[in-house]
């Protein structure tokens, strides 16, 4: 896809927004089975994820770690969000990689110490591509890129997260 054809697929979308604030509210959903043992299993559109314990917390390492999906999530939507990017302000990105690494302190989530964190102490993510861009235009790409990562927006900036528990 080229900039005028990424250009031409968005801009009836970006019409209707402007013109219609509401419609582009749009309320994305996922949904887990609790499964056997300490498992639950993902519904993702494509497939069927099954996530358990990490092996730190005493899981096999055969089910997905909630961790890791978190990790994965983050680098598909820089991913996606980079590619779009540069093809809006036409920057030929290839042979590239995106990957995300996170610091978990495992006393925190099993109860060990009540001073460990619970969850990412931090995350780092990494950019590894070739392109024709010039320094200026890569410094663009990576503002943009952060700016309208919906992922790294919503771990940087937090949202608020309601709960509630419905049993039989």
């Amino acid at each position: 896809m080229n900039s005028l054809e990424l250009k031409t697929l968005q801009a009836p979308l970006k019409e209707k927004y402007k013109l219609q604030p509401e419609s582009a509210l749009v309320t994305l959903r996922a949904k887990g089975n609790i499964g056997e043992g300490i498992s639950c299993k993902v519904e993702t559109g494509r497939a069927l994820v099954q996530a358990g314990l990490h092996p730190a917390t005493g899981g096999t390492g055969l089910l997905a770690c909630s961790g890791d999906l978190l990790l994965e999530a983050l680098v598909a939507c820089a991913g996606v969000t980079l590619s779009a990017v540069a093809t809006a302000i036409g920057i030929d990105v290839k042979n590239g990689t995106i990957s995300a690494e996170g610091d978990l302190d495992f006393r925190g989530t099993l109860g060990v110490s009540k001073e460990a964190p619970v969850g990412f102490k931090s995350i780092r993510l990494f950019f590894d591509f070739t392109s024709n861009a010039t320094p200026e235009q890569i410094e663009s790409l990576a503002k943009l890129t952060e700016r309208y990562c919906v992922v790294f927006q919503t771990l940087t900036k937090g949202v608020p997260v309601a709960t509630a528990y419905h049993h039989n």
